[in-house]
C-alpha cells in the first residue's frame, strides 16, 4: 500500500485520472440510475385467485379454497399456505421458502391447481401468478358535476392519452364500475308468455352471435362465409327473437324484458372536493424514472385540462415524486452544508488548499458510490437517500486524518535553507504523512463496513431494504478510502511550502494571508491548550486509575443495556414516517345498505370540513388552507386495495362493497406544513361524532404501513372457541393505555337464507340442483354471454329486475318450473331457514384462524412491551383454557422476529470480523478487547 501511495502521489496524472473516474463515473451513471419513491421489494408469494360469483363464503371455502390447499400442500418449496374465502371469491397464497426458485414453485403450483377437476361448475378459471408490487407514481382526479357515464368515457379517453406518453407504460382508471348489459325479466312476464329463464338465456345465446361458416372456392376465387348477428348494444339485444308463435308472430326480447345497458349491479362512486370523480392511476414500470415520469404527467395534465369540457377538472393527487424530490433536496442541501462546514472548520487550522481538497472528498465519494449503483440495481429512492445522509458524517473522517497528518509533516518541512526544493519537500511530506496513517485509516473503514455488512444478508422484504442501506454505506466508504489514499496525497503533495512561496506573494495579498495565518495560529493555539491543559491531564489520570476507568466503562455499558429493559428506551422495528395524506376508513357490517354507509361517510367528510375550518383559523400556508383536497369513496377503500394483497387476502372482495367507505385528505407538503399530519389526524378524530352500527373506523397518517403493530393470530379447529378467544383477547388489549383501533378478522356476514328441497318436490321431478339453479338465475342472474365492446369485456346477465330482488316477499313469489313445463310456488317445494354467515373466512396451514389486530400510539405505548406482557401471562392462560389452540405473532412482529434473529447471527460473525480487523494493525490479541 505504501508503494501505491507514493506512486500515485508522484504521478499526479494518474491521481487526477482516478479523481476524474470517480467524478464522471458518477455523473455518467446518474442518468441510468432508476428513481423510485421506495425500492422494489421482491415478495416470494404465489397467489391463486378463483372467482365463484354469487357464492357465500362457506361455499367458497368448501368448494374452492380447501381443494386448492389440499392439492398444493405437498409442493416442494412452500413454507406456508394461507387463504381467504369471501363472497364470490377465493384467494390462496403460498409463501415460498427463502432461496427456493420461485419460477419452479410457480410452475408446480400451477400444474397442481390446473389438475383439479372438482371445482363447482359456476367457479371461473383459476388465476395463478407470482405476486408483484406495482409502484404508483401519481394519481390524477377527473371530477365535475356530470354523469357517471360521461366521467367514465372521458376517463378512458384520458387514460389512453396518458398511456401514450413516452415515460408511461401502465395507467388504469379506478373508482368506476364495469359495464354490464342486464336483461331484467319480471316474473309476471315469464308467467304471461309461458317462458322460463333457460328459454330467455337460450334466445340471447342463439340470436346474438358471430360464427365463421368456412369458404366457397369459386372459379373467381375463394369467398369466405360468416354468420354475423352479434348484438353489442342494449337496443340490439331488445330486437332479439325469444319465441316464434304458430301464427308466425314473433316475441322480441324487448317485449319480455327491460334491457339495461349500464353498469354492474354494485354501489361504487367517488367525490373529489365535493364533485363526482374518477381516478387515473399511473404506475412506474421497469427502468422508468419516477421524477421524470411525474414531471411528464404533470405537463400532460396542464395541456389536457384545456381540452376538457368546462364542467370537468383535472387535479393532481398523491404525487409520488414530491416526497422523493424533498428527500433529494435534503441530501443535496446537507451535502452542500457539509462541504462548506468541513471546509470552514478545516480552514481554521489548515491551509485553505488543504481544507478544500479534504472537503472535496465528500462529493467525490458520493459520486463514486453512484457509479456502482447500476451494477447492483440500486435506485435513487427514500432509502438510499437516507443512507447518503447517514454516511455523510463518516465520509470526511479518513480524509481529515490524512490531511491533518500531511499538514503536520509539511509544517515541519518548511526549512528555507534546505537543499531540497520546497515542492519536493511538500511531496515527501505528503507521502510520509499519508503512509503513516494509512493502516489505521484503511482498517477503520473496514471495521465500519463490517458493522454494516450484516444488513446485506437479512432475510425477507425488510432485508432487501436494509441491504440497500448496507450497500450504499459500503460503496461510499470504499470510494472515500480510494480518494483519501490515492488522490488526496497527490493534491496535497504539489503545494508550495517554505519561504519562497511567501516572498512571491503580492503585498496586499501578503497582509491578508498574514492576518489569516495569525487567526489560524490563535485558533489552533486555543485547541492545543485545550488538548494539553484539559484533555491530556484527564487522560493521564484515567490511565493512572485504570481499574476505576474500566469500572466506569462497564457501568456505562450496563446502564445502556438496562435502559431498554426498564422501558426508558423504546424499540420500534419500522418507525412511522409522516405522510402528506390522512385517511379514515369506515367499515359497516357486511350487507349494510349503501344508504347507511353513505351517512357514515358523510359524517366523516363533515368532520373533515370542520377540522379544516378549525385549522384555517390557526394556520395558513401563503394564505391557503393546510388541507388542499378531500377525496370521498363509497363502496371501496382505495388506499387498502393496494399494489399487492396480503397473503391469502381475497383481493377485490374485502375492500369493496356497500358496507365500506373512505375519506382521504391531502395536506400541504411536510416541509411547508406548520402542523404535523399526526396532529391533523387527532383533530379530525376528535371532530367525528359516534357513528351508529360502525364495525371498524381506522385513521392513518403515515407515509406507508408495514402492517399492524399488534397482530395475534389464533388458530384452532373449533370455530366457537376461536370467536370466544378473540373476544377475550380484544378485551385484554383494551386495558393497555395507548392501544386503540382494536379489531379482529372475524366479522359476521350477511343474513343468509339456507334452502332445502321438500319431499313433495321429488314427486314433481325437481331436485336440489334444479332449485339452486332457478333461485340463482332469478336473484343473482345467469351469464348469457360475454361480449367484447371495444376494450371492455362486458357480461350479459339475465335476472329479475332490481325492484324484484329487494324483498323477502320476492322469494315467496318465485315460481319454480318443473320438467313438464308446469310451475309451482316456491314454498310448496322448498324450505327456507334464516341464519347469519361469515363475511370472510381466513385460513392458515389448512385451519381456520382469527387475527386480532390493534394500533399503537407511540407516545403512550410500545408494541414490544404490550406483546411481552401478553406473552408472559395472558397467552399461556388462553391456550390452557382452549386445548388445541395456538397463538402466533403475525404482521410486523413476524417480520421483526425473522429479521432480528438473522441480524443477531450475522452480527455475532461481524463482531469476530471486527475483532480480527483490530487485532491485525494492533498486533495484539488483547488490545482489541
Amino acid at each position: 500500500m505504501n508503494r501505491a501511495i507514493a506512486w500515485f502521489a508522484e504521478n499526479h496524472v494518474a491521481a487526477n485520472l482516478v479523481m476524474v473516474l470517480l467524478l464522471f463515473g458518477g455523473l455518467a451513471a446518474l442518468p441510468s440510475v432508476q428513481q423510485k419513491a421506495f425500492p422494489d421489494v421482491d415478495i416470494n408469494v404465489v397467489q391463486i385467485g378463483v372467482p365463484y360469483l354469487g357464492a357465500a363464503p362457506e361455499e367458497v371455502e368448501e368448494g374452492v379454497c380447501v381443494r386448492i390447499e389440499e392439492e398444493i400442500q405437498s409442493v416442494e418449496g412452500i413454507e406456508r399456505i394461507t387463504s381467504s374465502a369471501a363472497e364470490g371469491f377465493c384467494g390462496v397464497s403460498a409463501e415460498i421458502v427463502e432461496g427456493y426458485p420461485t419460477d419452479r414453485a410457480l410452475a408446480e403450483i400451477k400444474n397442481g391447481v390446473d389438475s383439479i377437476d372438482t371445482f363447482p361448475e359456476e367457479a371461473e378459471k383459476p388465476v395463478v401468478k407470482l405476486v408483484t408490487i406495482r409502484r404508483e407514481s401519481i394519481q390524477v382526479a377527473l371530477s365535475g358535476p356530470v354523469s357517471e357515464t360521461a366521467l367514465k368515457v372521458w376517463g378512458e379517453r384520458l387514460r389512453d392519452e396518458v398511456q401514450s406518453l413516452p415515460e408511461v407504460t401502465q395507467a388504469e382508471l379506478t373508482n368506476t364500475r364495469r359495464y354490464e348489459i342486464s336483461v331484467e325479466v319480471p316474473e309476471s312476464s315469464l308467467r304471461r308468455h309461458g317462458l322460463t329463464f333457460e328459454q330467455v338465456v337460450a334466445a340471447v345465446r342463439r340470436g346474438s352471435l358471430d360464427r365463421p361458416g368456412g369458404s366457397i372456392k369459386t372459379a373467381g376465387g375463394e369467398v369466405l362465409l360468416r354468420t354475423k348477428g352479434q348484438a353489442y348494444r342494449g337496443a340490439e339485444f331488445e330486437r332479439l327473437v325469444v319465441l316464434t308463435r304458430d301464427d308466425g308472430t314473433r316475441l322480441l326480447l324487448g317485449e319480455v324484458a327491460n334491457v339495461v345497458d349500464g353498469f354492474e349491479d354494485e354501489e361504487l362512486y367517488a367525490r373529489f372536493d365535493g364533485e363526482r370523480a374518477v381516478m387515473l392511476r399511473v404506475f412506474r414500470v421497469g427502468e422508468q424514472r419516477l421524477l421524470t415520469q411525474v414531471a411528464e404527467v404533470k405537463e400532460w395534465v396542464a395541456g389536457a385540462s384545456a381540452r376538457l369540457p368546462d364542467s370537468m377538472h383535472l387535479t393532481v393527487w398523491r404525487d409520488g415524486g414530491a416526497r422523493l424530490g424533498s428527500r433529494l433536496d435534503t441530501m443535496l442541501r446537507n451535502g452542500r452544508s457539509g462541504f462548506i462546514l468541513v471546509f470552514v472548520v478545516l480552514a481554521l487550522f489548515l491551509r485553505l488548499r488543504v481544507a478544500f481538497w479534504v472537503a472535496l472528498g465528500v462529493p467525490l465519494s458520493i459520486l463514486g458510490a453512484l457509479a456502482l449503483f447500476p451494477s447492483q440495481a440500486l435506485s435513487i429512492d427514500l432509502i438510499t437517500l437516507f443512507s447518503f445522509i447517514l454516511v455523510l458524517g463518516l465520509l470526511v473522517d479518513d480524509a481529515i486524518v490524512v490531511g491533518e497528518n500531511v499538514h503536520r509533516h509539511q509544517e515541519r518541512a518548511e526549512q528555507p535553507l534546505s537543499p531540497i526544493s520546497p515542492m519536493r519537500r511538500a511531496l515527501q511530506a505528503s507521502i510520509k504523512g499519508t503512509q503513516e496513517v494509512s493502516v489505521p485509516v484503511i482498517f477503520g473503514v473496514l471495521t465500519t463496513i463490517a458493522a454494516f455488512a450484516p444488513m446485506l444478508f437479512a432475510p425477507g422484504a425488510p432485508g432487501q431494504v436494509f441491504g440497500a442501506v448496507g450497500l450504499v454505506v459500503t460503496f461510499c466508504l470504499v470510494a472515500s478510502v480510494v480518494e483519501s489514499q490515492l488522490v488526496l496525497p497527490a493534491h496535497l503533495g504539489h503545494m508550495r511550502i517554505g519561504g519562497r512561496a511567501r516572498a512571491s506573494r503580492p503585498e496586499g495579498r501578503g497582509r491578508i494571508a498574514a492576518r489569516w495565518e495569525s487567526f489560524q495560529s490563535a485558533t489552533s493555539g486555543s485547541l492545543q491548550r485545550l488538548a494539553t491543559e484539559g484533555y491530556r491531564p484527564a487522560l493521564e489520570r484515567a490511565l493512572e486509575h485504570r481499574y476505576t476507568t474500566l469500572a466506569c466503562g462497564v457501568a456505562a455499558l450496563l446502564l445502556a443495556a438496562a435502559l431498554p429493559a426498564a422501558g426508558y428506551l423504546k424499540f420500534t422495528f419500522f418507525p412511522p414516517i409522516e405522510g402528506d395524506y390522512v385517511t379514515a376508513r369506515l367499515s359497516m357490517p357486511l350487507g349494510t345498505p349503501v344508504e347507511v354507509t353513505e351517512r357514515g361517510v358523510l359524517e366523516l367528510e363533515a368532520a373533515a370540513l370542520r377540522m379544516r375550518s378549525q385549522l384555517d383559523r390557526v394556520y395558513s400556508v401563503d394564505g391557503e388552507s393546510v388541507v388542499r383536497h378531500i377525496l370521498v369513496s363509497v363502496g371501496e377503500q382505495p388506499t387498502t386495495g393496494g399494489n399487492a394483497p396480503a397473503p391469502g387476502q381475497a383481493q377485490g372482495a374485502i375492500n369493496r362493497g356497500s358496507h365500506v367507505g373512505e375519506v382521504s385528505i391531502e395536506l400541504v407538503a411536510g416541509d411547508l406544513r406548520p402542523v404535523s399530519a399526526r396532529e391533523v389526524e387527532e383533530r379530525w378524530r376528535a371532530q367525528v361524532p359516534p357513528i351508529s352500527d360502525v364495525e371498524e373506523l381506522v385513521f392513518a397518517s403515515d407515509l406507508f404501513s408495514a402492517g399492524d403493530p399488534i397482530n395475534l393470530q389464533l388458530q384452532s379447529s373449533d370455530v366457537d372457541a376461536l370467536q370466544r378467544a378473540a373476544s377475550v383477547t380484544k378485551e385484554r388489549l383494551a386495558l393497555y393505555d395507548g392501544v386503540f383501533d382494536i379489531s379482529d378478522s372475524f366479522k359476521e356476514g350477511k343474513d343468509e337464507i339456507k334452502l332445502t328441497i321438500l319431499p313433495a318436490a321429488e314427486t314433481l321431478g325437481l331436485t336440489l340442483d334444479d332449485l339452486g339453479d332457478q333461485v340463482r338465475q332469478a336473484f343473482y342472474g345467469e351469464e348469457a354471454q360475454r361480449i367484447q365492446r371495444g376494450r371492455d369485456d362486458i357480461r350479459v346477465m339475465v335476472r329479475y329486475p332490481k325492484s324484484g330482488r329487494r324483498s323477502l316477499a320476492d322469494l315467496a313469489n318465485l315460481r319454480i318450473r318443473t320438467a313438464d313445463g308446469g310451475e309451482v310456488p316456491f314454498y310448496q317445494v322448498a324450505k327456507a331457514e334464516r341464519g347469519v354467515g361469515y363475511s370472510t373466512i381466513h385460513r392458515a396451514d389448512r385451519q381456520r384462524v382469527i387475527n386480532v389486530t390493534a394500533n399503537i400510539d407511540p407516545g403512550r405505548a410500545n408494541a414490544g412491551e404490550v406483546l411481552a406482557s401478553l406473552r408472559g401471562e395472558f397467552i399461556p392462560e388462553l391456550m390452557a383454557q382452549n386445548p388445541g389452540m395456538s397463538v402466533a405473532f403475525e404482521g410486523v412482529q413476524r417480520q421483526q422476529g425473522r429479521t432480528l434473529s438473522s441480524l443477531a447471527r450475522n452480527y455475532s460473525l461481524a463482531l469476530l470480523v471486527i475483532y480480527g480487523l483490530l487485532a491485525v494493525p494492533l498486533r495484539s490479541f488483547t488490545q482489541p478487547l
